[in-house]
């Protein structure tokens, strides 16, 4: 294991950094692993959401059980991809959310420098066994815009206009095994909130990195949906409740 893919280890879990000079290595690894890891929890940090609707959150539409791979060194590892699209100077975003985000450790310029080119991306994941795969679970929390950007990022084009038909293009890359735990909690006592308050009264600690970095949250989100599917669904019964997004419910 390169050192220099390694940004935190905490206890036995490290997040692996992913930048354009080792993207392609990460993949091929990932790639290994996908059979014996076949649940993926997903969460993405971005510049603030710009325009905001009125209407209905329906509506809106206009990242072996609880194991993390082993990868024979004793430490169990998560991914984390820094993007180079953005700039800071000159794309749109929320002022609110850039500063959030450098507070919490986000360096945007070695991410423009350095990040990886989502085009490049999208390349090496369709041909992963990450999407289009049906033995795949996707976890997630309140995961429209973590939808929405990877399936700009996969298809290159603009979101589709109509939410049906959004819905289908996630349901062919990411198949029907798909968990959003803020959906999952409308049906469970005592839960509501954003992702912290959850993992509180659910007593999951976050046991890596900061709140708002994509690869803390999507470790938080995957415990907290492990705590959720065993005390408040038996196992099994959170499956009837797969592939609905929350904000996106089909009526």
């Amino acid at each position: 294991m390169d050192p220099q893919n390694l940004k935190q280890n905490t206890g036995s879990i490290i997040i692996r950094e992913v930048w354009s000079e080792n993207l392609e290595s990460e993949f091929r690894l990932i790639s290994t692993l996908i059979d014996e890891y076949p649940y993926i929890s997903m969460d993405t940090e971005f510049p603030g959401v710009i325009f905001k609707s009125s209407g209905e959150e329906s509506k809106h539409h206009h990242h072996h059980r609880g194991n993390l791979p082993d990868l024979g060194s004793g430490y169990r590892v998560i991914w984390q991809f820094n993007f180079s699209d953005f700039d800071v100077e000159r794309d749109i975003h929320a002022p609110d959310s850039i500063e959030l985000l450098r507070t919490h450790g986000i360096d945007f310029e070695k991410n423009r420098v350095s990040g990886v080119d989502s085009a490049v991306f999208a390349e090496l994941m369709m041909s992963s066994g990450l999407v289009c795969n049906g033995s795949v679970s996707w976890v997630t929390f309140h995961s429209t815009y973590d939808f929405g950007y990877l399936v700009k990022i996969l298809t290159r084009s603009p979101l589709p206009t109509e939410l049906t038909d959004f819905l289908e293009i996630i349901r062919v890359f990411f198949g029907n095994n798909v968990y959003d735990v803020k959906y999952l909690i409308r049906f469970c006592e005592s839960l509501y909130g954003g992702l912290d308050r959850v993992a509180r009264a659910l007593e999951v600690d976050r046991v890596v990195g900061k709140c708002h970095q994509a690869g803390s949250d999507s470790l938080l989100t995957w415990h907290a949906f492990q705590k959720i599917r065993d005390v408040h669904f038996g196992k099994f019964g959170h499956e009837q409740y797969a592939g609905v997004l929350y904000g996106l419910e089909m009526c």
